[in-house]
């Protein structure tokens, strides 16, 4: 009975080994059809890109949702630590995984702000070039792996075709690589529409499949773009959803119209039907996007706005399961501001006309965006006092901004779904009017450092010598207060160095950027060496006057550190913190041996 139980157990675990050891994703081409197949069974991608990655605790709830909508494929852009946690949770539910590998920009763009230098930066080339390999050596076993899905939007993020070639060459040599490492997962790489075709037929033939970025009725003809190049290989449409800003063209007060909820819906659940699952060289799709937000892109194109439902996510259930929603989201069939310029602060009517088909309460809110001054002001959506009820009317009291503001109408039922309309209006305000750098303004205490979460600067300004420095964003060997602290290391016996927490990140005053201030009366920090007394000369403000957009405000500190935690303050008196662009910067040096140095709770009050 004991052998049997014991032969029972081995069998078990080597079912499970196996059934690890087999996940093999292949393509094949029968006649003029292209099929991805998985260990040898068809394949057709049902994705979504994939927004909860560094939320590990939820992920359960996350992939039981993906399983609901009938989703069985991620899509990440980038490659973190929880990548380990992400796969296993992925394995748990079924689904697969394209793992991003990410290669920066050559200039700033409709991703981010960072900009690199591929004539220039060999050493830059080289660091990308070993983190994707090492991407795949670290996760090529995992049989939650799907596919590798190399860089974003380069191409569209580049000004030279010179400097294509020379990304496009650093691509092949990756792609080839992979190749040789890894023969079960075939390789794609990402582009924006076609801006890539060209580039990879002639120079990267390691790529398996093309992923293109694709939204609105213009997926219907990808497979025509292949055609006219005479690309034989298959695709995958890497995003996708309703048309986006970029590709508007109506406008009211310069400011671009939004597609209707109806729009955004039907893009979707018909969208895949009739322009992506009926074309022979496609694979398949990942939606853009499941994820959450209170942002300008959120309500265009998230399956969750402010945590709840959108028409996106109703509609990537009906597109993959053929089923419709279980409670519909509130139809705002009009919502109108009247024309003409008024002041801030006054009270404007508002003609809205909603529905709801279950006939549940709404609660009706309103919001506004400004689509001027920094890309994370750009984004910002802002709440708008507004009085009144769906009976007797709304008004909204305008806010202290000058040019036309976007503003929504949120009605949202006892379901959790939320049904958003916009439109523009103008607004002027002298004070507004002529503010120098328009930077969001920040609600005190604003902390530049707090447990390396959500950091609003990143410390990518390195000085000196810059080669000995690393840097630990969360530190937990040495923490003042909360879960973690920042370690500073210089790894060497001589030499200045330095380091700045800047935003954008890598940017040195070319691109507006930053936070307005105003109102804090002091900065502080906690600090402390692994060895001391330690001199550093520790603040912020960091870019210069000769620079378009530098710090308007820089104060800093002369210190000496000791072994043990202490408190610095450095009180701020008629300062201008209306453009903050660098929230923290440190200078020291090394004389005789290396160091480490921890900074926590680094905040303007």
């Amino acid at each position: 009975m004991l052998k049997k139980r014991f032969n029972f157990w081995l069998w078990l675990i080597i079912l499970f080994s196996v059934s690890r050891m087999l996940a093999q994703t292949t393509i094949q081409k029968t006649e003029n059809n292209w099929q991805l197949l998985v260990d040898g069974k068809p394949f057709d991608v049902k994705g979504v890109t994939f927004g909860y990655d560094k939320d590990i605790e939820n992920y359960d709830t996350y992939f039981k949702e993906l399983n609901f909508l009938g989703i069985n494929a991620i899509r990440t852009w980038a490659t973190g630590a929880n990548m380990p946690q992400l796969l296993e949770a992925a394995q748990k539910h079924n689904i697969k995984v394209m793992v991003g590998i990410w290669m920066r920009h050559g200039r700033p763009g409709m991703e981010d702000d960072d900009s690199f230098n591929y004539l220039k930066d060999e050493k830059g080339m080289e660091d990308m070039y070993n983190n994707a390999i090492h991407v795949v050596q670290q996760y090529k076993d995992h049989p939650a792996v799907l596919t590798w899905g190399i860089a974003n939007e380069v191409y569209l993020n580049m000004a030279t075709d010179e400097e294509k070639e020379v990304y496009s060459k650093l691509l092949e040599r990756i792609c080839s690589k992979i190749k040789s490492i890894d023969p079960n997962h075939p390789i794609t790489s990402v582009e924006a529409w076609t801006f890539g075709m060209d580039w990879w037929q002639k120079y990267v033939p390691s790529i398996d499949i093309y992923g293109l970025n694709c939204y609105g009725a213009g997926a219907d003809i990808l497979a025509s773009e292949l055609e006219k190049r005479n690309i034989d290989k298959p695709y995958i449409i890497t995003e996708f959803g309703v048309t986006g800003e970029w590709d508007i063209t109506t406008e009211k007060h310069g400011v671009k119209q939004e597609p209707t909820d109806q729009q955004k819906y039907d893009a979707i659940a018909k969208g895949y039907p009739d322009w992506i699952a009926n074309k022979p060289s496609n694979l398949g799709v990942f939606v853009f996007h499941y994820g959450d937000g209170n942002h300008y892109g959120s309500p265009w194109l998230h399956t969750h706005h402010s945590g709840a439902y959108r028409p996106q996510y109703w509609a990537i259930r009906e597109a993959y399961t053929g089923e419709k929603p279980i409670n519909n989201v509130p139809v705002i069939k009009n919502f109108e501001l009247p024309d003409g310029d008024y002041k801030s602060d006054s009270w404007v009517p508002v003609t809205l006309k909603v529905s709801d088909i279950e006939n549940e309460m709404l609660d009706i809110n309103f919001h506004y965006n400004h689509r001027k001054g920094s890309r994370i002001r750009r984004n910002q959506i802002n709440p708008l006092i507004h009085r009144g009820n769906l009976e007797s009317g709304f008004e909204i009291q305008l806010p202290k901004e000058h040019g036309a503001i976007k503003v929504y109408i949120n009605a949202k039922d006892s379901y959790n779904n939320v049904g958003i309309a916009s439109t523009a209006i103008k607004v002027t305000d002298e004070d507004a009017k002529s503010r120098k750098y328009l930077v969001p303004k920040v609600k005190l205490p604003f902390y530049v450092y707090k447990d390396g979460e959500e950091m609003p600067y990143a410390p990518s300004a390195y000085m000196g010598n810059y080669e000995k420095i690393a840097i630990d964003t969360k530190n937990t060997t040495e923490v003042y207060s909360g879960t973690a602290a920042l370690k500073i290391s210089y790894n060497h016996h001589y030499n200045w160095y330095g380091l700045g927490m800047v935003n954008p990140a890598n940017d040195w005053g070319d691109i507006l950027g930053g936070y307005d201030i105003s109102g804090a009366t002091k900065f502080s920090f906690w600090a402390k060496a692994s060895e001391g007394p330690l001199t550093a000369t520790i603040g912020f403000g960091l870019i210069g006057k000769d620079k378009q957009y530098p710090d308007t405000a820089k104060e800093s500190l002369e210190i000496k550190l000791g072994t043990k935690w202490k408190k610095y303050t450095i009180k701020l008196k008629k300062q201008d913190l209306s453009c903050i662009r660098s929230g923290f910067t440190l200078f020291s040096q090394s004389y005789g041996a290396g160091h480490d140095i921890f900074i926590d709770e680094v905040v303007f009050e």
